[in-house]
Protein backbone atom coordinates (compact mmCIF):
# COMPACT_ATOMS: atom_id res chain seq x y z
CA UNK A 1 0.00 0.00 0.00
CA UNK A 2 1.38 3.09 -0.63
CA UNK A 3 1.01 6.83 0.55
CA UNK A 4 -0.55 9.84 -0.76
CA UNK A 5 -0.12 13.20 0.87
CA UNK A 6 -2.45 16.09 0.37
CA UNK A 7 -0.85 18.76 0.34
CA UNK A 8 -3.66 21.84 0.30
CA UNK A 9 -2.90 26.14 -0.07
CA UNK A 10 -5.77 28.13 1.24
CA UNK A 11 -3.47 31.88 0.75
CA UNK A 12 -3.11 31.61 -2.89
CA UNK A 13 -4.36 34.41 -4.77
CA UNK A 14 -5.74 33.75 -8.15
CA UNK A 15 -6.95 35.90 -11.04
CA UNK A 16 -9.15 34.44 -13.49
CA UNK A 17 -8.97 36.56 -16.62
CA UNK A 18 -11.70 35.94 -19.63
CA UNK A 19 -9.94 35.91 -23.14
CA UNK A 20 -9.59 38.48 -24.62
CA UNK A 21 -11.73 38.92 -27.89
CA UNK A 22 -10.93 39.73 -31.84
CA UNK A 23 -13.03 41.13 -34.00
CA UNK A 24 -12.59 40.29 -38.03
CA UNK A 25 -13.11 43.36 -39.52
CA UNK A 26 -14.11 44.00 -43.28
CA UNK A 27 -12.43 46.77 -45.17
CA UNK A 28 -14.72 49.25 -47.44
CA UNK A 29 -13.30 49.17 -50.66
CA UNK A 30 -14.61 50.42 -54.67
CA UNK A 31 -14.55 47.51 -56.29
CA UNK A 32 -16.28 44.49 -54.44
CA UNK A 33 -20.20 44.13 -55.30
CA UNK A 34 -22.26 45.13 -52.09
CA UNK A 35 -24.03 41.59 -52.76
CA UNK A 36 -20.80 39.10 -52.28
CA UNK A 37 -19.89 41.49 -48.88
CA UNK A 38 -23.35 40.92 -47.59
CA UNK A 39 -23.10 36.71 -48.63
CA UNK A 40 -19.96 36.54 -46.86
CA UNK A 41 -21.32 37.58 -43.87
CA UNK A 42 -23.97 35.12 -44.00
CA UNK A 43 -22.23 32.18 -44.97
CA UNK A 44 -18.97 32.94 -43.02
CA UNK A 45 -20.65 34.70 -40.25
CA UNK A 46 -23.90 33.71 -39.70
CA UNK A 47 -25.71 36.67 -40.02
CA UNK A 48 -29.19 37.42 -41.06
CA UNK A 49 -29.63 38.74 -44.22
CA UNK A 50 -31.02 41.81 -42.95
CA UNK A 51 -28.49 42.32 -40.53
CA UNK A 52 -25.95 41.28 -43.28
CA UNK A 53 -27.04 44.19 -45.45
CA UNK A 54 -27.40 46.92 -42.46
CA UNK A 55 -23.41 45.57 -41.91
CA UNK A 56 -22.40 45.72 -45.70
CA UNK A 57 -23.71 49.39 -45.47
CA UNK A 58 -21.93 50.22 -42.40
CA UNK A 59 -18.95 49.22 -44.37
CA UNK A 60 -19.39 51.15 -46.96
CA UNK A 61 -20.76 54.19 -44.74
CA UNK A 62 -17.91 53.91 -42.63
CA UNK A 63 -15.02 52.79 -44.16
CA UNK A 64 -14.98 48.88 -42.00
CA UNK A 65 -16.95 47.19 -39.27
CA UNK A 66 -16.59 44.09 -37.43
CA UNK A 67 -17.88 41.16 -39.41
CA UNK A 68 -18.10 39.73 -35.90
CA UNK A 69 -15.98 39.22 -32.29
CA UNK A 70 -15.07 35.83 -31.47
CA UNK A 71 -12.02 34.32 -29.03
CA UNK A 72 -8.88 34.08 -30.60
CA UNK A 73 -8.86 30.83 -32.22
CA UNK A 74 -12.30 31.15 -33.56
CA UNK A 75 -11.33 34.89 -35.05
CA UNK A 76 -8.46 33.44 -36.59
CA UNK A 77 -10.95 30.51 -38.02
CA UNK A 78 -13.12 32.68 -39.13
CA UNK A 79 -10.31 35.34 -40.90
CA UNK A 80 -8.74 32.94 -42.87
CA UNK A 81 -12.21 31.07 -44.16
CA UNK A 82 -12.98 34.88 -45.40
CA UNK A 83 -9.45 35.35 -46.94
CA UNK A 84 -9.59 32.28 -48.84
CA UNK A 85 -13.13 33.06 -50.25
CA UNK A 86 -12.50 35.73 -51.21
CA UNK A 87 -9.28 34.95 -53.08
CA UNK A 88 -11.26 31.91 -54.23
CA UNK A 89 -13.65 34.63 -55.82
CA UNK A 90 -11.18 37.03 -57.49
CA UNK A 91 -11.72 39.68 -55.20
CA UNK A 92 -9.72 42.13 -53.37
CA UNK A 93 -11.84 42.93 -50.09
CA UNK A 94 -9.17 43.42 -47.05
CA UNK A 95 -9.76 41.55 -43.76
CA UNK A 96 -7.87 42.31 -40.74
CA UNK A 97 -8.09 41.05 -36.96
CA UNK A 98 -8.56 44.02 -34.45
CA UNK A 99 -7.63 42.74 -30.32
Amino acid sequence: MTQTDVIEKTDVNVEITKPKKWAVVLHNDEVTPMDFVVALLVEIFRHTPDTATELMYQIHNEGKAAAGVYPHEVAEAKYIEAVNTIKLNGRMLKVTLEE
